[in-house]
């Protein structure tokens, strides 16, 4: 095999998404059309043919998982093929433009394309998501909480594989990105061994008190940072400021930190319309003088995880001399989230979002199309965008 790619990156290698299959596998999950092509090109003679892998929105490249199983199950079967990466993973692709060109043995080939689509264009969306809301915060850490909103492992590992090229994408503009996930499985795509997270919302049920969920998980982590939930109750700021009394030594040291998870059918303890506008209006008056949707504003002033939710946390830990308690949030973080919290400066140190998976599945819809058969440029009429000659004139062209 040659290729035009740099080695993998983290955590690719080991994902089981990568593993091969066996042929009666790839028979059995594949198009039947593709079999049949390639029982019928077994018969009448092989050929050299070059597949133009595309998707019709602008993503991220993000083709490390469908290229690390290829190399796999062609190894499996003995066969050359060549690649050429056009688009490197994390960079930007316009819609329409090949991000990867595989030349191979027709026979070989044909009955790999649905496998290889369903590893590529649902990670190039998600990274692409997850670059824009970690750019939209770049001084805020991300960790990746996707994994409860997955169709099972393998979602998992494509999300978790997009979050970490989108968030080192990000890192690569000045943002902190994508640091972690909250599952050990997926750990090394970010690079590490084990997921990060403290408690649930099941264990505050469990103790009673969200006083004593931290007591009690102090006592069996006592070396781990102590990160707590404040909404069981309705009780935000009350809880916040309980546990940060109950451990002084731990919030002086910024070993502590609250999250905020309150769901959208209420405001913080605290809040209401007038309030949450005006705790925004002090901290960033501009976000509320611009146009905004419905959505948007409900992000900034409504109920749930607002930025006015988020402020006034930030105000009250600060006035209660504990300046130096960290603020998680969680619920809904998504491009146009993140960006209303950018919008009105929320002070939050850690976001924890699953929603980097794409909103509109049709989107992530790769499509594969052959354009070279024996080294003879042949594409159906209307991909014609797709020919390497095609492509070679409009650059220069351009230039």
């Amino acid at each position: 095999m040659t290729h035009s790619f740099s080695k993998p990156s983290a955590g690719v290698c080991s994902a089981r998404t990568a593993a091969p299959l066996s042929d009666a596998e790839i028979r059995a999950r594949t198009d039947s059309y593709f079999n049949r092509t390639r029982q019928i090109v077994s018969r009448f003679g092989d050929c050299e043919v070059t597949y133009a892998f595309f998707i019709r929105r602008p993503v991220i490249s993000a083709p490390g998982l469908m290229l690390e199983w290829l190399k796999n199950v062609m190894a499996q079967r003995q066969a050359p093929y060549t690649v050429d990466v056009v688009h490197p993973e994390g960079e930007w692709v316009g819609a329409g433009e090949p991000l990867v060109y595989v030349t191979g043995s027709f026979t070989h080939l044909a009955d790999l394309e649905t496998l290889l689509l369903q590893k590529l264009g649902s990670p190039c969306v998600a990274a692409h998501r997850a670059y824009q809301m970690a750019l939209s915060l770049p001084h805020t850490r991300f960790l990746a909480m996707d994994a409860r909103h997955c169709a099972g492992y393998e979602m998992q590992e494509l999300m978790a594989y997009a979050a970490s090229v989108g968030g080192r994408e990000a890192q690569e503009n000045g943002a902190i990105g994508f640091v972690g996930t909250a599952n050990d499985a997926v750990a090394p795509f970010f690079g590490g061994t084990h997921g990060a997270g403290t408690m649930p919302h099941a264990l505050i049920g469990y103790a009673g008190s969200t006083v004593r969920a931290a007591e009690m998980f102090h006592a069996e982590f006592p070396h781990t940072d102590l990160v707590v939930l404040v909404d069981y109750f309705g009780q935000e700021i009350t809880d916040a400021l309980a546990v940060c009394n109950r451990f002084p030594k731990l919030a002086a040291a910024g070993k502590l930190a609250v999250r905020l998870d309150t769901h959208g059918g209420r405001f913080m303890q605290g809040l209401n319309p007038q309030e949450s506008y005006a705790v925004v209006n002090r901290h960033a008056p501009e976000a509320l003088r611009r146009y905004r949707s419905d959505k948007e504003l409900r992000y900034l002033i409504g109920t749930g995880v607002s930025a006015a939710a988020i402020w006034k946390m930030r105000e009250e830990l600060d006035h209660a001399g504990f300046p130096h308690v960290k603020i998680i949030a969680s619920s809904g973080f998504g491009v146009t989230k993140c960006a209303c919290m950018a919008d009105a400066h929320a002070p939050i140190d850690v976001v924890g979002t699953g929603s980097f998976i794409p909103e509109l599945w049709n989107e992530t819809y790769a499509t594969a199309d052959i354009v070279s058969y024996n080294g003879v440029e042949r594409v159906k009429i209307g991909r014609e965008f797709l020919l390497p000659s095609f492509r070679k004139t409009t650059k220069g062209e351009q230039a």
